[in-house]
């Protein structure tokens, strides 16, 4: 598929759903699914890059999957352990910089631990920007935003009738990106999920009937080329934006 790279959005959320029914209707267990959606997040990564996506955010693990049965999670979290073992020195040479978002405060010392050397290692990479929410929920960043502007007024740092959009974006955990253009979920699923809520006022928004581990680069593909046709208006009118592009 030819795209044109004018319209190619600068920053792509993905949704990753699907991998436990892509392993139920094949009689696997859960964890086999979220071990074959490995390599479609090495494949999505590898076409992000190739295509001149600037920023690519991937939703690995939300606020709300703690709730689900501890063998999955436990399951979830060592492969989180094994993944970056396994594809970090490889983001390094392709000159990837890795950064997690989300409460780290309820992983394990040890995931902790891996996470911070990835994002050391690759700090200095200037290619493509992958972010992965862990233990991440919209709300909960929000809430955090919130807490830091009220500590700021109450230390005298921040005045209130200072406070707007600006300032509480800058205290969330892509407080230096810019907001995705393009969300992609896949699994037929049609909702975000408590991810993002505040970056993705603006984004288009693709569903996919397809399974997490069936994403492939057409798949994506499909999701540049939709984000492409959007005329994108920001609250003014067609005519002001085709006026705009002249």
């Amino acid at each position: 598929m030819s795209l044109d790279s004018v319209n190619i959005p600068a920053h792509v959320a993905v949704i990753m759903d699907g991998n436990g029914r892509w392993a139920r209707a094949r009689g696997k267990q859960r964890h086999t699914g979220h071990r074959a959606g490995v390599k479609s997040v090495r494949m999505t990564v590898e076409a992000a890059a190739e295509r001149g996506v600037s920023h690519l955010t991937l939703f690995a693990f939300s606020s709300e999957n703690w709730r689900r049965p501890e063998e999955e999670v436990s399951s979830l979290m060592g492969l989180f352990v094994e993944a970056l073992r396994r594809e970090v020195g490889e983001l390094h040479r392709n000159n990837v910089r890795l950064r997690f978002i989300g409460a780290r405060e309820e992983l394990s010392a040890g995931l902790v631990k891996k996470i911070g050397a990835a994002e050391a290692k690759t700090a200095g990479n200037t290619g493509l920007k992958l972010n992965v929410a862990i233990a991440y929920g919209g709300r909960w960043d929000l809430v955090n935003a919130a807490k830091a502007l009220a500590s700021n007024v109450k230390s005298g740092a921040l005045a209130i009738q200072d406070i707007d959009a600006k300032a509480l974006s800058a205290e969330l955990q892509l407080a230096d990106t810019p907001d995705p253009d393009l969300l992609i979920r896949t699994g037929g699923e049609q909702r975000i999920s408590n991810f993002l809520l505040w970056d993705l006022a603006y984004a288009e928004l693709w569903f996919t009937d397809v399974l997490w581990p069936e994403f492939d680069k057409q798949e994506f593909d499909k999701a540049l080329a939709f984000f492409a046709a959007k005329q994108r208006r920001y609250g003014h009118t067609g005519e002001q934006v085709e006026a705009a592009e002249c």
